[in-house]
């Protein structure tokens, strides 16, 4: 069997900025032993595998290590990768089937936007060894279901952290964001996930979920562009409604590829 594997740099126009997450499209699906095993070789924070189903598409997502209920940029990446190919008009409404729900994307010009559920964020207790693996002074903590929130006194403190992943890996929850204002932007933050297997993830689009409804209370705000601070660095339009978070993003297409099994 072969597989066409792309690989797509997402939430930036520039190849090798942004989050790249590898896309896979078959016509059935493909056992999970498997998925996970693709996910390993194609060792990206995030691998997608689609599959036509009702009038759209199951997706599902894989880190090297483990599945996940949620990502951003994979989704991205999926929506860019079926209009690029043309397996979905230009005009149409992307719609996956996941662990999440029903997930779409839609296309403005070279944007894309994703509609994704709201996940606020709830202060909480957190463990000591959370800051020492951090090394900083939090102004708030708090979390959701999936992540803890940390927000910190300056967009300095956010671009200079240096984590104890070992440390950081011992933590109960699947990631951790660190988070403030920002000069050019709304916010910025970095997102570090190394129970999944992700040390740092380059731009995160389910972490955002958690950060767009903290900073729209926060800064009154509905309307908001995110800078995620990683390395490679990725830009985010936000539009809050209702129980929903509207992201957009850019994506670009660096390698197609054939996997042989």
């Amino acid at each position: 069997m072969t597989l066409t594997i792309y690989v797509i740099d997402a939430f930036t126009d520039k190849i090798f900025n942004g989050n790249p997450a590898a896309v896979c499209l078959t016509s059935e699906p493909l056992e999970e032993e498997l998925m996970q095993r693709i996910a390993s070789e194609m060792n990206l924070s995030e691998t997608a595998f689609m599959f036509p189903q009702y009038n759209g598409y199951s997706l599902r997502w894989f880190t090297p290590s483990s599945e996940v209920d949620l990502c951003g940029h994979a989704t991205l990446a999926s929506a860019h990768m079926l209009w690029e190919t043309g397996n979905l008009p230009l005009n149409q409404q992307a719609s996956f089937y996941t662990r999440s729900g029903l997930l779409t994307a839609i296309k403005h010009d070279s944007w894309i936007q994703l509609n994704f559920p709201s996940e606020p964020v709830i202060a909480c207790e957190y463990p000591s060894e959370l800051m020492d693996a951090l090394h900083i002074q939090p102004v708030f903590v708090g979390r959701n279901r999936w992540d803890y929130f940390i927000e910190v006194e300056s967009e300095d403190i956010v671009k200079n952290l240096s984590p104890d992943f070992s440390l950081l890996q011992t933590i109960q929850t699947r990631g951790i964001n660190v988070t403030s204002r920002s000069q050019a932007y709304d916010f910025v933050s970095r997102c570090f996930f190394p129970a999944v297997g992700v040390n740092e993830d380059p731009v995160t689009g389910s972490s955002h979920c958690g950060l767009a409804p903290y900073w729209g209370e926060k800064l009154n705000k509905t309307e908001m562009y995110a800078y995620q601070a990683s390395a490679r660095g990725g830009v985010l339009q936000i539009s809050l409604q209702d129980d929903r978070v509207l992201m957009s993003g850019q994506a670009i297409t660096v390698m197609k590829s054939e996997l042989f099994i």
